[in-house]
């Protein structure tokens, strides 16, 4: 078993190694852009979606912010269509990710940040979807590291993919209306993103101060979303 556990471990430090120098000789970050968009995927009908969702997952799965992503899919399809391409490219980069840790690097990095990861296994397990959707929702936070960092504790993976999914639409619906360019006046299209944004942030950070029960997602996190907890400390 220990044998297995640090032969994870080589893979895993492998296949960063592998794709970091994969991303550095491709570009592959910057090349996902609106000329990009207007090259390969606008007028190409399914097979422009395909690729686009295709394309956006490993993208979510590498840690692009999918605020981006969702931009870019509203730029490409309008606001609805691009929505709906957009939810389905970062949760798919969000199972990409979580099986990633879980399969192959869940001993190598559980070994490191222990304290981290067990704090996010009683954030999760008290109840994955809630907790999962909870999280989605505050305005901190990295996506890629709260993916990985799930996949690495003992939650189910249905409840987490679940709460990701309904905790992503706020913000995709906002920058994907961003980039829509739907025949609305920009100032007013702008104007409602950011009441949408603000009002999604609003209540994930209400969710978390009333229904964390105790559990904390780390002091940083506590300082940022519920001070008074603090002081009460």
């Amino acid at each position: 078993m220990q044998a297995r556990a640090i032969l994870r471990g080589l893979i895993f430090i492998a296949s960063l190694v592998a794709l970091g120098y994969v991303l550095e000789a491709t570009h592959f970050g910057a090349s996902i852009n609106q000329a990009w968009i207007d090259t390969e995927i606008r007028g190409k009908g399914l097979s422009g979606e395909l690729l686009f969702v295709g394309v956006g997952a490993l993208a979510a799965a590498l840690a692009m912010p999918r605020q981006i992503i969702s931009f870019l899919g509203g730029y490409a399809f309008g606001f609805v269509l691009g929505t709906m391409l957009t939810l389905a490219a970062v949760i798919a980069g969000c199972i990409v990710s979580f099986f990633y840790a879980r399969w192959i690097g869940r001993h190598f990095i559980a070994a490191r940040f222990g304290a981290r990861i067990q704090r996010i296994d009683d954030f999760l397990s008290w109840s994955p979807f809630a907790m999962t959707l909870l999280i989605r929702l505050l305005p901190v936070g990295n996506n890629l590291a709260t993916n990985l960092a799930a996949g690495v504790t003992s939650v189910r993976a249905l409840p987490f993919f679940l709460g990701s999914l309904m905790g992503y639409i706020p913000q995709t619906l906002v920058f994907a209306l961003v980039g829509s360019g739907v025949n609305v006046d920009p100032a007013l299209r702008i104007g409602l993103a950011v009441l949408l944004f603000l009002v999604s942030g609003v209540i994930g950070v209400w969710l978390y101060r009333k229904y964390r029960h105790g559990h904390t997602l780390g002091a940083e996190v506590d300082a940022e979303l519920d001070p008074q907890a603090l002081k009460d400390n």
